[in-house]
């Protein structure tokens, strides 16, 4: 049964956490609004590629422009069936916004389900919903995760984790596992 999806991006979202879920969502049915606060349907975000080559941490490469096919403006959980929320460095300002923050509670107050990749967890906890629960994350958003009351899943880089209506991994290289488990928690 196709669901009705709110993706929440913003610029340098990471590329293939937000192009990848987009596409494959939209592949097997169902309808998923892309929104930026401060943009409009058809604005664009830019997105970062970020990879694993060698150094301490992740490097950064320009990405796509990812267009926006909804409004940020008037957004309501009750319009959707569930939330997406893609890593890279968008969720480290979005958590600024207290609109974001209580989007994100609202979902989490209505049991709908939530998935969230790499950095996207930091929405989660500055939101105040991971009290209690297990979430996996990027290793370096660990600390967030337990500061906020949560238990951290120190997972495989391609594995996924689901608690309740949270599906959470670590990186796009969870994509074919975290996809998988936010497609079933959708069919609940």
């Amino acid at each position: 049964m196709s669901k009705k999806i709110l993706m929440l991006v913003g610029d340098y979202a990471e590329d293939y956490e937000t192009m990848v879920p987009f596409q494959a969502l939209q592949m097997i049915g169902h309808q998923v609004d892309a929104v930026c606060p401060d943009k409009a349907k058809g604005d664009y975000i830019m997105t970062a590629i970020h990879d694993f080559d060698g150094a301490q941490t992740y490097s950064e490469k320009p990405g796509h422009r990812f267009v926006l096919n909804a409004n940020f403006t008037g957004v309501k959980e009750a319009d959707y069936d569930a939330l997406l929320i893609p890593g890279g460095r968008a969720p480290e300002y979005l958590r600024l916004n207290e609109q974001v923050l209580e989007l994100v509670r609202d979902f989490d107050q209505a049991g709908k389900p939530i998935a969230a990749v790499c950095h996207g967890p930091q929405l989660l906890a500055a939101a105040g919903i991971l009290k209690g629960r297990t979430c996996s994350a990027y290793p370096a958003c660990a600390p967030e995760v337990r500061l906020s009351g949560g238990e951290y899943a120190d997972i495989g880089i391609d594995q996924a984790h689901v608690d309740g209506n949270l599906v959470t991994a670590p990186a796009w290289p969870a994509h074919p596992q975290w996809l998988a488990k936010f497609a079933e928690v959708l069919q609940k």
